[in-house]
C-alpha cells in the first residue's frame, strides 16, 4: 500500500540528490517508524498514529506522508499526516468519503493522493490534495469491488493489483487510473495468480508487487506506461503477506508482513527496481507487524 515519487527536478544543476525516507505506520499498532532508503539498517522510531490501526493505506508527496483509514474496533474514515523530514506524531488531515480498511493508496508527484477499495467491500476511489488538509473527494470506481489490493504509482498513473472480493475469493485484476483526472479505473492486465495483501512500490517506469496471502515470496512487475500482465521479477527473502512497500527513484523496499503459522514479521527487504532478481535483507522494523501502510519522501 505505497506510493513513490519521481526525483525529477531534485538534485538538478549539480546539487546533491535528496535523502529519501521510507515511513511505515500502523499494523494493529500506533507505531510509525522510518528508514533511509538508500542505506541499509534497522528502522528508527518516528512517532505515533492517533490509533492502533490495522490496514491503513499510505501515500505521500515529496514532503508529506498520509495514512488513511484502518480498523480499530471498527472501520475508520480518518486521514492523518506527517512531515517526512521530521519526526513526531501524526496530525489530523480530514476524512475519507467511506470508512474502510485495507484500501490501496498511491500518489503522483503533482500533490494528489488516491485511495481505492477497502473492507468491508467497496469499489470507491477517492482523492486528496496532499499539501492541504481536508476531506477526501470522490474520484470514481474500481472495475472490481475488493479490498487488500496493492497500490503504487508513477507521476501519471496509479495501479491497483489483486485483492479479495465477495466470499473471500481472490482476484488477479490489475486496474489503472490517470491520477491527475477523475473517473473510473480501467483494466490494465492480470497477476499470474489471484492474490491479495501484496506489497507494492514503483519507480518512474515499473510497478513491482511482492508477497501475498497464499504465503508466497514471489515478486513480479509491470511497465506502468503500457498495459498487460505481470512478469516475474524474483523472490522476497521471506514468504509473507500484508507487507508494505515504498521506494525512492532507484530502490524499492518491502517492510513487515505476516508469515503463516509464525505471525508478524519485522523483516525489511530491498530491490533495485530497474533490474530483476531476488530481494536482499535491509534490516528490521522496530516492531514486527503486518497490515501496515507505507510511504516515502524527503
Amino acid at each position: 500500500m505505497l506510493k513513490v515519487n519521481s526525483l525529477t527536478g531534485f538534485g538538478a544543476g549539480g546539487g546533491p540528490a535528496p535523502t529519501w525516507r521510507g515511513v511505515f505506520g500502523g499494523g494493529a499498532q500506533n507505531v510509525i517508524d522510518y528508514i533511509t532508503i538508500s542505506t541499509t539498517g534497522n528502522a528508527t522510531d518516528f512517532g505515533d498514529l492517533s490509533l492502533s490501526l490495522d490496514g491503513p493505506a499510505g501515500c505521500a508527496d515529496a514532503g508529506r506522508g498520509v495514512f488513511a483509514g484502518g480498523y480499530a474496533g471498527g472501520s475508520k474514515n480518518i486521514i492523518e499526516y506527517i512531515t517526512i523530514s521530521t519526526t513526531g506524531n501524526a496530525a489530523d488531515f480530514g476524512d475519507l468519503t467511506v470508512a474502510r480498511y485495507y484500501a490501496a493508496g498511491c500518489a503522483n508527484t503533482s500533490n494528489r493522493g488516491v485511495f481505492a477499495g477497502g473492507a468491508s467491500l467497496t469499489n470507491v476511489i477517492d482523492y486528496i490534495t496532499i499539501s492541504t488538509t481536508g476531506n477526501a473527494t470522490d474520484f470514481g470506481d474500481l472495475t472490481v469491488t475488493r479490498y487488500s489490493a496493492a497500490g503504487c504509482a508513477n507521476a501519471t498513473r496509479g495501479l491497483f493489483a489483486g485483492g479479495a472480493v465477495a466470499g473471500f475469493s481472490l482476484t488477479n485484476v490489475i486496474d489503472y487510473i490517470t491520477i491527475s483526472t477523475t473517473g473510473n479505473a480501467t483494466d490494465f492486465g492480470n497477476l499470474t495468480v489471484p492474490q491479495e495483501a501484496r506489497g507494492a512500490c514503483a519507480d518512474t517506469t515499473r510497478a513491482v508487487f511482492g508477497g501475498g496471502y497464499s504465503q508466497t515470496n514471489v515478486i513480479d512487475y509491470v511497465t506502468i506506461a503500457t498495459t498487460g500482465n505481470v512478469t516475474d521479477f524474483g523472490d522476497l527473502t521471506v514468504a509473507r503477506y500484508s507487507a508494505a512497500g515504498c521506494a525512492d527513484a532507484t530502490r524499492g523496499v518491502f517492510g513487515g508482513g505476516t508469515v503463516s503459522g509464525v505471525g508478524p514479521s519485522n523483516v525489511i527487504d530491498y530491490i533495485t527496481i530497474s533490474t530483476t532478481g531476488n530481494a536482499t535483507d535491509f534490516g528490521n522494523l522496530t516492531v514486527a507487524r503486518g497490515g501496515l501502510g507505507a510511504c516515502a519522501g524527503v
